[in-house]
């Protein structure tokens, strides 16, 4: 008989993270124009992505050390209210010193938000159901990365940035009144250490040596895809299509439909096939975008991308915890949202170097080499450690 998956608790995380996403996306693409209509430079208007990162990866290691000793629920919350806090800064941040400053900030907190909420997740989860469990939970992330964006710009358009600010605050404060009724559960592992008892280490509270390998597909596959993160909308103009937004869509659905069935897979098989099967899907998409010409493909090449990138990545994080002992789940976590974190803004200094010398479609397709080489690593690990696929998730 499975172990219940459903519970009151699991949806209202689930839901809870939903609106962390939909909030802190929202502000992703119209920071940007902000911050240049109060005069920023152009690298300063760089920086609001870079500062961001750099606040992100530099949190995990503190909050992954943290979640081996303390219970989740108060984290939980205290990142959840300070991202809420944050984003009612911003309107009042009319001198671009002061609006990077707290631009690292709210990288400190995201980095700190989504540390734990995922650390959470897996413990509310039966371990039985961690591939199933981790693909729902996942689609909070996936529909916030993908809808929030384009409802953000949006209302940009339509409105005044300060209404913008009170929407997503409003989602922020949302997401705390859901994440405060959640019955958490802290692993009996965690509640027994004390803090005297450990000692703290960055980097061996940013790398956990027992699962980095997915952590390190990751950082691959996301160097390939930070090239479309970074130039479809530019990618669209140049080829004239006007409904890009398409390419969010199918993704957006097809994600959703197939991370159910992709994670009864990783449960049943393992992690090796259906990573193999979603890289190689994401390559077929990153191609076919490439050449894309009309809205019809533009629409193919997001279905193939839900299909591959949208399954693979909590197919990799389920992978990553199920290698980690429990009380190193924290750190496990961190290691993994860092690994996108870094994989795309690596991408972005990689491929806005090559922007000066290669078309768009030909930097996709440059960053499709990103997929083959995750790919070919994944082999050699099969080959190398010769293991089933089954035998991979213990």
């Amino acid at each position: 008989m499975k172990e219940r998956l459903w519970t009151k608790s699991f949806i209202m995380l689930m839901a809870g993270n939903l609106f962390v996403f939909m909030s802190f996306q929202m502000l992703i693409p119209t920071l940007p124009p902000y911050i240049k209509s109060i005069g920023a430079t152009g690298l300063e208007i760089g920086l609001v992505t870079a500062l961001f990162s750099i606040g992100a990866v530099l949190i995990r290691p503190f909050i992954g050390y943290m979640l081996e000793y303390k219970q989740r629920k108060a984290l939980v919350l205290i990142g959840a209210i300070i991202l809420l806090i944050i984003t009612v800064l911003y309107p009042i941040s009319r001198i671009v010193v002061i609006f990077l400053f707290i631009r690292f900030f709210h990288g400190l907190a995201w980095g700190w938000s989504t540390t734990v909420n995922g650390t959470a997740a897996v413990d509310v989860i039966p371990f039985s159901r961690i591939g199933e469990g981790m693909g729902y939970f996942g689609l909070s992330t996936t529909i916030g990365f993908i809808i929030a964006p384009s409802l953000g710009i949006f209302l940009y358009n339509v409105t005044s940035f300060t209404n913008l600010i009170i929407i997503s605050s409003i989602l922020g404060f949302i997401s705390v009144i859901l994440l405060a009724f959640v019955r958490y559960k802290t692993p009996e592992a965690v509640l027994k250490t004390k803090k005297e008892n450990l000692k703290f280490s960055y980097l061996g509270s940013l790398v956990e040596k027992s699962s980095w390998y997915p952590s390190f597909i990751t950082i691959i596959i996301c160097l390939g895809y930070g090239s479309v993160v970074t130039f479809i909308v530019i990618f669209g103009e140049e080829r004239g299509i006007d409904q890009i937004f398409l390419f969010y869509i199918l993704n957006a659905i097809m994600a959703t439909v197939a991370r159910p069935f992709a994670g009864k897979w990783f449960d049943e098989k393992g992690p090796f096939v259906i990573v193999f099967f979603c890289i190689s899907a994401t390559f077929v998409g990153m191609w076919i975008l490439s050449y894309a010409q009309s809205n019809f493909m533009i629409a193919l090449a997001g279905g193939l991308f839900g299909l591959g990138f949208g399954c693979a990545l909590p197919t990799l994080q389920s992978w990553t915890l199920s290698m980690t002992p429990e009380h190193r789940r924290g750190v496990a976590n961190g290691m993994f949202f860092s690994s996108i974190d870094l994989g795309i803004g690596l991408s972005g200094i990689i491929f806005g170097s090559l922007a000066q010398f290669v078309d768009t479609a030909n930097l996709f397709r440059i960053g499709s080499l990103f997929l083959i080489i995750a790919l070919v690593v994944t082999v050699i690990e099969v080959r190398k450690k010769r293991i089933t696929p089954k035998e991979s998730t213990v």
